[in-house]
């Protein structure tokens, strides 16, 4: 049988990757002498991550497919229980980013530091779980799952995809957020000037 949802969840975190990338690019590169573009694009990735991983991504893996692999994996406990911790202050700590942001963006540059340096920490810790999931928790969901597990599983993830990880199927609704992100930020993150 084949489990799209693990393909999906991988997909899913290939697109958080480029978002977090590109957000530590755009981070590397600063304002310059577009601040506007520049706090508009990061405050439009924040949202992003904030709007589907922490909302969508995350409520799937934890509600799920970590009790599945819990139920059949018992040695998997040690990594769920990581990952949930993870989950669960995950979405604070994007907040408090778009809080730091906003903090540089209208108090000036003394916030700056602050805010590289918890985005940096951030991203850090954000693919360090992703790896955890991929390392510890896919592979003995595919060995252990069953058919029906992974029938049940395939219809949750299928049913609200990562927009940026769908493949020719884009949600209208995000569009204007991905267009705003890949027409405003510069080369080589997005088409806007350099």
């Amino acid at each position: 049988m084949k489990q799209s949802s693990l393909q999906i969840i991988k997909d899913e975190h290939a697109a958080l990757r480029a978002m977090l990338q590109s957000l530590t690019m755009m981070l590397d590169r600063g304002p310059g002498d577009e601040p506007e573009g520049f706090f508009d694009v990061v405050r439009a990735m924040l949202f992003y991550i904030d709007e589907f991983p922490e909302k969508l991504h995350h409520p799937k893996e934890s509600n799920l497919l970590f009790p599945r692999v819990a139920r059949l994996a018992p040695q998997a406990m040690e990594a769920i229980i990581q990952l949930e911790e993870d989950h669960g202050h995950s979405e604070a700590s994007v907040r408090d980013l778009q809080h730091l942001l906003l903090g540089w963006e209208l108090i000036g540059e003394s916030r700056r530091a602050a805010f590289d340096t918890a985005v940096r920490r951030y991203v850090q810790a954000y693919l360090a779980h992703m790896q955890l999931e991929e390392t510890a928790i896919l592979p003995i969901a595919q060995s252990t799952l069953t058919d029906q597990d992974w029938a049940e599983l395939d219809a949750a993830f299928e049913a609200n995809r990562d927009p940026l990880a769908t493949k020719g199927q884009r949600d209208p609704v995000y569009d204007r957020l991905f267009t705003r992100i890949v027409m405003r930020a510069p080369a080589p993150i997005g088409v806007g000037e350099a």
